[in-house]
């Protein structure tokens, strides 16, 4: 039996309390899907991926972080390819009593090509 998922990699969430994840920190749960965004012009780190969450109680998508610098290549390489369809990026642990830079822990899978 063919997986639909496979596991890429996981990380926490870099830069948490400069951005906006306190305007949604009670929608923030294990499970949570998030997306991937790159940001190629971003001034900071030229492989920055950003974290969003898309709020449906607002229809507005916010920025509450990134993946980190030190393990961000790979997958800046294969977002820039075209491949952002095929990733799925989920909160899978949370500790609010942590330092904010390692509250949230991230998974993100891999999603099997329709198209194979």
């Amino acid at each position: 039996m063919d997986k639909k998922k496979k596991y890429f990699m996981d990380c926490h969430l870099a830069g948490r309390m400069y951005h906006d994840a306190d305007e949604v920190w009670k929608q923030l749960k294990v499970g949570t899907k998030l997306r991937l965004v790159r940001e190629a012009d971003n001034r900071h780190d030229p492989n920055a991926v950003a974290v969003m969450y898309d709020n449906k109680e607002t229809d507005e998508a916010v920025l509450i972080g990134y993946i980190p610098g030190t393990d961000n290549a790979q997958l800046a390489i294969l977002l820039d390819m075209g491949w952002t369809h095929l990733f799925e990026c989920c909160i899978c642990q949370v500790n609010p009593e942590a330092h904010p830079e390692r509250q949230i822990h991230l998974t993100i899978k891999v999603k099997r090509n329709k198209e194979n």
